[in-house]
């Protein structure tokens, strides 16, 4: 399909149109310009849509990604107590677990088994941790699945690394580069601004440490995704200047895979269950998490290729929506989600190939599986039924985080206790 500009825009607002204009001319849309689109409505709201849907056709066509993945979420032990957060626990709580080494290589090679090319590795951050703890689990899911990617440990949980293992950031990455890891998630951004974090996550990493992390791993050939966490306490101005950092770092460094706009789980996190901010919201609305993702893809669409949506948030259906409003790629099929989920989502913790393959064609769309680095390993453009092996298990074969956090051999021990 080819937009015709003349007669898309007849009936828009003039500064709209100027700026959709300038977006498929493939300018770069400003911070303030990006705001803008943010407020619209009417015929505009649905213009933006298709503007981004366009931009996304142009920049990677018709296939929608996915990758066979496994989350492995070893510890929900934290010191941090971030208000958004759920998962987390206090050392000093029954519901505290720590998965050994062990367990963690019994699941990447479980996940590997079914056909996964991907572990996700994040946790909380348990005290008195080892500082090589994250190298020892590279190195051991390595040596069992050489082949297999590690995605893991957020820009967080490397400074958390470094403060214990007594190194700079720098030093630190290259220890876990060597141990194994192969590219990082770009969490625990959140919103990258100072105030607003010191009120939804005290203590939690700062903007420049995130930054340092990320340009960090960049320079030395680690690429990370990039997130943004909305619908909270955030305002408009807040997500596109947060957009637009991102943008930033991306024209330095070229390290980003992916931009994952992700929607605040309002249920269960602490800082909305008990009221702690005045004006605090349930996470975007339907119209407001289709123009993030609509929003993002036109201001990221030079810089930053892949806008992926979360279908653990979102569910099934928004996420088919999504894919019409700039997004390109499923995520993961996961298998174990836990921290979306102790947060009230109720869209389940593994979505099966098979399910994600059905979803895109539903739209029209060619689904293909990738690798992390997305490329592309197997495309599905043909009519013919598919069954991998992990549409071949029963969801219920991989436990949840609530049968999991009532597991006593897994219950966390302060290593100061034993």
């Amino acid at each position: 399909m080819t937009i015709n500009i003349d007669s898309l825009f007849k009936n828009a607002d003039p500064v709209v149109a100027n700026i959709l204009n300038n977006a498929l001319s493939e300018k770069e849309i400003s911070s303030e310009e990006g705001l803008e689109l943010f407020k619209v409505n009417g015929i505009d709201f649905h213009l933006v849509g298709l503007v981004a849907d366009e931009l996304r056709r142009r920049r990677v066509g018709d296939t929608v990604s996915y990758v066979v993945n496994r989350n492995i979420n070893f510890t929900n032990v934290c010191i941090k107590q971030c208000g958004f957060c759920a998962f987390s626990r206090d050392f000093r709580e029954e519901e505290g677990y720590f998965l050994p080494n062990e367990e963690i290589v019994r699941r990447a090679k479980e996940a590997h088994q079914l056909g996964a090319t991907e572990v996700c590795i994040q946790a909380g951050l348990p005290p008195d941790m080892e500082g090589d703890l994250y190298e020892k689990i590279c190195s051991d899911i390595k040596k069992e699945i050489p082949d297999i990617h590690i995605h893991g440990f957020s820009p967080e949980e490397i400074l958390y690394g470094a403060t214990r293992s007594n190194v700079s950031i720098p030093e630190f990455l290259k220890r876990m580069k060597e141990a194994g890891v192969d590219t990082l998630p770009g969490t625990s951004a959140e919103i990258l601004d100072q105030k607003l974090r010191d009120k939804i996550s005290p203590g939690r990493i700062s903007v420049e440490d995130w930054e340092t992390v990320i340009k960090s791993a960049h320079k030395m050939g680690i690429n990370t995704t990039s997130t943004m966490m909305f619908g909270h306490l955030e305002t408009l101005e807040d997500r596109v200047k947060h957009i637009a950092r991102l943008r930033e770092i991306q024209k330095e460094t070229g390290g980003f895979t992916e931009f994952v706009p992700l929607n605040f789980i309002h249920t269960e996190a602490p800082m909305y269950k008990h009221e702690l901010h005045e004006g605090i919201r349930q996470g975007g609305s339907g119209n407001d998490v289709l123009l993030t993702h609509a929003v993002s893809r036109i201001m990221l669409n030079n810089s930053i290729d892949n806008l992926q949506m979360s279908w653990v948030k979102e569910g099934q259906k928004m996420s088919q929506l999504l894919l019409m409003w700039g997004a390109n790629d499923f995520g993961g099929t996961l298998i174990n989600e836990s921290i979306s989920t102790s947060a009230g989502s109720e869209y389940g913790q593994l979505l099966k190939p098979k399910e994600i393959r059905r979803m895109v064609k539903e739209i029209g769309r060619v689904p293909a599986e990738r690798n992390t680095h997305y490329e592309i390993l197997k495309r599905f453009d043909g009519d013919e039924e598919v069954e991998d092996k992990l549409d071949t298990v029963t969801n219920s074969q991989f436990g949840s985080y609530v049968e999991l956090i009532k597991i006593n051999k897994f219950n966390y021990t302060n290593p100061r206790k034993q």
